[in-house]
């Protein structure tokens, strides 16, 4: 049986293309009443600003091939109506304030229900989707992708085998793999090689797509600017950043794992020490915890200062270990000769960034669409990093799940020049743990 879907502001805000995405033969149905509220959110000028516009220039298009009063279809089979329901005033609203917005798209929910149809209303409002029960109509997430937290690809595993293979990897450094030895393994994923009759021997490896085979991870015997991995997952993780053949890493974990830390080590190490890149480029979104401040004096550096501190934080610790071992420089002399750049991400569209090693912290606050434009701008020879906790989401339109991280992370699992590595123990502090665990 068709459905009709009815899509709330929200879920146009997140995800302009929304409309093309619920199959053919259904019906996609917009109270007018999302069309004003998209309206007072055109001239903002962040990601939900221009989707916004984007969506208005979309609509505004899609007139010219068919009546949005009557209800049009589209190029992927599905109907597209954008509608008044004139008859939700009456027994379809009982109960119902229609002067509130969310209850009026309801309430065309309801109207359109008795009238005969499957309706489901889509909507990030959690708020909405339990009114919609309460009145007895379907209502669902919108999800970008389909997968649950425990479904989230960790980008590594632990595998059985049997002693002589072991051996053999360690004396030849390649363990080449026969079909049916791993099954549904990724490029670059990471590997515990147990012996199955001891299973204190352990060696670490990572599987090379093209070669066929576990390769032993790269191990900087000094460290990497003073910094030494101190579990497992940090040497995954050391090694997929220091790694010239592959392009894009994602570092997943709770607080206090390492992530940023390690990130902002192995980047210094590339483009200062080594120079396999032109400079190191750190960023975050702008998205506040809590009570926004509002406006902040200054030029551009005393405004950006409040929300670039957690990345400086962890330079400043680099630089400490640095200056333990007699080594003078700072990383003032750093951002003065250009070879490290802390900025957000408000201005990247547009830019071009060849051979840079590039940092995106936090970004589990970015939309997919955002991620999308960020690692576009990658030029020739850049290295693009995505640090982030998926549990930690400040932004009010993404959750754990439906966010950019995640969802590059999903699509890009396959690709030979990306990796990604979840961290899970942490080691900022055992009160960090603590509080990790059990707040």
């Amino acid at each position: 049986m068709n459905k009709t879907f009815i899509l709330d502001t929200n879920v146009l805000l997140l995800d302009p293309l929304a409309i093309n995405k619920f199959g053919a033969g259904n019906k996609v149905f917009l109270p007018l009443t999302v069309i004003e509220e998209l309206d007072r959110f055109k001239k903002d000028q962040n990601e939900i600003g221009r989707n916004a516009r984007y969506f208005s220039r979309l609509i505004d298009e899609l007139r010219s091939q068919g009546s949005l009063f009557k209800g049009f279809k589209m190029e992927n089979g599905s109907t597209l109506q954008v509608s008044v329901v004139k008859e939700y005033v009456g027994k379809s609203a009982q109960g119902l304030n229609v002067n509130l917005n969310d209850n009026i798209i309801l309430a065309s929910a309801l109207s359109l229900k008795d009238s005969g149809e499957n309706v489901t209303l889509i909507t990030k409002d959690i708020n909405l989707r339990l009114k919609s029960d309460a009145v007895g109509v379907h209502a669902e997430d919108y999800e970008t992708t389909d997968m649950t937290s425990d479904e989230l690809y960790t980008g590594q595993r632990v595998i059985e085998f049997d002693l002589e293979k072991i051996e053999e990897f360690e004396r030849e450094r390649f363990l080449k793999l026969q079909p049916g030895d791993i099954n549904g393994i990724y490029p670059n994923e990471y590997m515990v090689l147990v012996d199955k009759n001891n299973p204190f021997k352990k060696v670490l490896g990572r599987f090379h797509g093209k070669k066929g085979g576990i390769v032993p991870l790269i191990k900087p015997k000094e460290g990497v600017w003073g910094i030494h991995p101190k579990n497992i997952e940090q040497q995954f993780a050391f090694d997929a950043l220091l790694n010239n053949e592959i392009s894009l890493v994602s570092l997943v974990g709770k607080a206090g794992t390492g992530k940023t830390l390690l990130a902002i080590a192995a980047g210094l190490e590339c483009a200062i020490t080594k120079q396999n890149f032109s400079r190191v480029l750190v960023s975050r979104p702008i998205v506040p915890m809590g009570r926004d401040l509002g406006f902040l004096p200054g030029d551009i550096s005393e405004k950006l200062g409040p929300w670039m501190q957690p990345i400086f934080d962890n330079i400043d610790f680099l630089f400490g270990n640095q200056r333990a071992r007699n080594e003078m420089t700072t990383w003032d002399e750093l951002i003065n000769q250009g070879l490290l750049h802390i900025e957000p991400l408000t201005y990247i569209r547009g830019r071009s960034l060849p051979q840079q090693f590039m940092i995106v912290d936090e970004s589990q606050n970015l939309t997919p669409h955002e991620i999308k434009t960020i690692i576009t701008r990658a030029g020739e020879g850049t290295k693009i990093i995505l640090t982030g906790d998926s549990e930690q989401i400040d932004n009010p339109y993404l959750d754990a799940i439906n966010n950019g991280l995640v969802y590059t992370i999903d699509r890009l699992k396959s690709e030979e020049i990306v990796a990604h590595v979840r961290l899970q123990v942490g080691e900022r502090s055992p009160l960090s743990e603590i509080a990790s665990k059990l707040l």
